[in-house]
């Protein structure tokens, strides 16, 4: 059975430091945002903080909107039946169109990679921890991998010695083996070059937010192309998530022009929303 790369929780109180952050004069204070970096995952702490306070934002803007409307919670304070309230108003206030059959096949003869079945690895594996913002810690792992892969271009039986003496992955009980995995299945930095890895040793360590990672692919079966008919579901998911992401962004910047929001950039390159 495959094994996820171990992740580690990004700390929930970071110092601090960006402009405030305030919807229509009502500041959202850095203790609230520091409590929500614990749910954006990021190669950085100045990207969860970004991330978190960007969700709040985004956040209030729906609240707010939805008090306009009259939309009210069943329970005062529940989580998820303000989720439910915030969902509600958006079926009410966004407009998606259906995407059609013809757009489908269009949009599948121009994108007929991305519907592929997932890339599989055999995958042998070395997790060389150290924090996205200690350098130091970074410098000395780094090298440390590069002496461990001259090591093992040399003698690769040697490999599953060096995942018991260095792994911070507990996959590191297993000498490394991580199994077959497919897309997703690891961190998203090592994720996306994983993508591109042929088989074997790869010649130097890999960055992610939790250290360097030492690969080695023992096996790679590449995925298949597939006709139409098999996953034209999944083609017209993708065409209405896309549409929904277009219409979401665009209502969500009318609200912060109506509101007013200070200390982050709704138009910038990160997500509006998860």
């Amino acid at each position: 059975m495959s094994q996820r790369i171990a992740v580690e929780a990004l700390p929930t109180s970071p110092d601090i430091m960006m402009p405030p952050v305030r919807v229509g004069g009502v500041t959202i204070d850095a203790e609230r945002i520091a409590r929500e970096m614990q749910y954006h995952a990021a190669a950085s702490s100045d990207e969860a903080l970004q991330q978190a306070a960007r969700a709040l934002v985004v956040r209030e803007l729906l609240n707010r909107r939805a008090d306009e409307l009259g939309l009210r919670c069943n329970k005062s304070g529940d989580k998820d039946d303000e989720e439910a309230r915030l969902a509600a108003l958006l079926d009410q206030e966004l407009d998606v169109p259906e995407p059609d059959e013809a757009s489908c096949r269009r949009f599948f003869e121009a994108h007929a990679e991305r519907f592929k079945t997932p890339t599989r690895l055999q995958l042998h594996h070395i997790l060389l921890a150290a924090a996205p913002d200690d350098v130091e810690a970074r410098d000395r792992q780094y090298r440390l991998g590069q002496t461990l892969i001259a090591d093992l271009q040399s003698a690769p039986e040697r490999f599953t010695e060096f995942a018991q003496r260095h792994s911070a992955c507990p996959s590191r009980d297993e000498g490394g083996q991580l199994g077959w995995l497919a897309s997703g299945q690891t961190v998203e930095e090592l994720d996306r070059a994983l993508r591109h890895l042929p088989e074997g040793l790869h010649d130097r360590p890999l960055a992610s937010r939790y250290g360097w990672h030492l690969i080695w692919i023992e096996q790679r079966h590449e995925g298949q192309l597939q006709p139409f008919d098999q996953i034209a579901d999944r083609v017209r998911h993708t065409l209405r998530e896309q549409a929904t992401r277009r219409a979401l962004r665009h209502y969500l910047l009318a609200l912060s022009e109506c509101y007013g929001v200070e200390g982050v950039d709704l138009d910038g390159d990160g997500p509006l929303m998860q």
